[in-house]
């Protein structure tokens, strides 16, 4: 049994420290935003915050998050940029399909706490681990740049 703090909530999980804490969230938790992709830590689809840093959850075994807070994509409207992330995808339309999207806001989310006005360069920077095989990144750069331009 491990203890794990996700979302502001102690979770009590019966798993092995070994599986992949995407798996966690999907299964035990049923928190399941956090999507699987390729399960190598190359697409993105995974991308949750641990301690504020977006984290490919696929490859993370449990048993090394310890007393780490997760955030997943269900909570992130909870913070201020997270809120504006997710009100400017769908006022830009930012998801086609949509796989990618939790891990691309989870992303852009990191990305604006942690500059408040990036570039083209920072942005495609910060986003460059995450793939939309929709193609949707110049929606997804529009979206925040807007959210530095008007909102922070």
């Amino acid at each position: 049994m491990l203890t794990i703090q996700v979302n502001g909530v102690s979770h009590t999980v019966d798993a092995p420290e070994d599986k992949p804490l995407l798996w966690v969230l999907r299964e035990n938790l049923k928190l399941t935003g956090s999507k699987y992709g390729c399960g190598q830590a190359l697409c993105g689809a995974c991308t949750v915050h641990i301690d504020g840093q977006p984290t490919r959850a696929c490859v993370m075994p449990v048993g090394a998050v310890g007393n780490k807070a997760v955030r997943t994509v269900e909570d992130i409207r909870n913070e201020h940029i997270g809120s504006l992330v997710q009100d400017a995808w769908r006022e830009l339309n930012v998801p086609q399909c949509g796989y990618c999207q939790s891990g691309q806001i989870m992303a852009a989310t990191a990305l604006l706490k942690s500059n408040s006005a990036p570039s083209d360069q920072d942005i495609d920077r910060a986003m460059s681990g995450n793939i939309c095989r929709c193609g949707t990144y110049p929606r997804i750069r529009k979206a925040i740049h807007k959210i530095a331009s008007e909102q922070l």
